[in-house]
């Protein structure tokens, strides 16, 4: 497996071996040992999800108040989607800066998505699916969302869809906004939940 880390620091993209025969295909999205290699820690698995999506579905930006935090794991099961991670945290050098990959069943690419940067996704194809490890469970407390439509960010949505959006997403406040409702998490906590993981491995 080969893994990279994009633009965002925190975000690492990760490419599996993928072996076809005439029967088909097969995979291994996740690897612990290549995991661990990239970013020095083990994957702390809380939660596992699993989306369904039409084609123009945008879902996110989501991230969760750090600690602990929310990493994520997503590759795609069907179909195919533009992932796109954004640095909320404040004090980072890259905020409010995006990077983006498309993850499809073909290359079976996955992207990891560390604690406190947002995460959002556009489905490219009818029923799209997407599935996510994450290092915890669910929270509805601890979550919030920035408007995956913010002009500021200048996410790269195709301009080919008609982006569908959740009430909770299509209500989310602006970068700008949420920054000033201090609902963002910022780079040095982020930065100490890290350490800590990497200590713990």
């Amino acid at each position: 497996m080969q893994f990279h880390e994009l633009a965002v620091p925190g975000v690492i993209e990760f490419t599996p071996d993928v072996f076809t025969d005439p029967r088909g295909q097969f995979v291994a999205p996740f690897q612990q040992s290549s995991f661990a290699k990239a970013t020095g820690h083990r994957l702390q698995l809380g939660q596992c999800n699993q989306s369904v999506s039409r084609r123009g579905v945008i879902r996110g930006v989501h991230f969760a108040d750090v600690p602990p935090g929310q990493a994520k794991y997503v590759h795609c099961v069907r179909g195919a989607l533009l992932d796109v991670a954004i640095d909320v945290r404040v004090g980072s050098p890259t905020f409010g800066r995006w990077c983006s990959a498309l993850l499809d069943t073909q290359t079976a690419r996955a992207v990891y998505v560390a604690e406190g940067i947002g995460h959002a996704f556009a489905a490219l194809t009818d029923d799209t699916v997407m599935a996510y490890l994450c290092s915890t469970g669910y929270d509805p407390t601890a979550e919030h969302g920035v408007h995956p439509l913010d002009p500021a960010l200048h996410l790269p949505w195709p301009p080919d869809i008609t982006p569908v959006l959740s009430d909770k997403d299509r209500t989310a406040p602006t970068l700008a906004e949420a920054a000033a409702a201090g609902i963002l998490p910022h780079w040095s906590t982020c930065q100490a939940r890290y350490a800590e993981l990497r200590a713990a491995h």
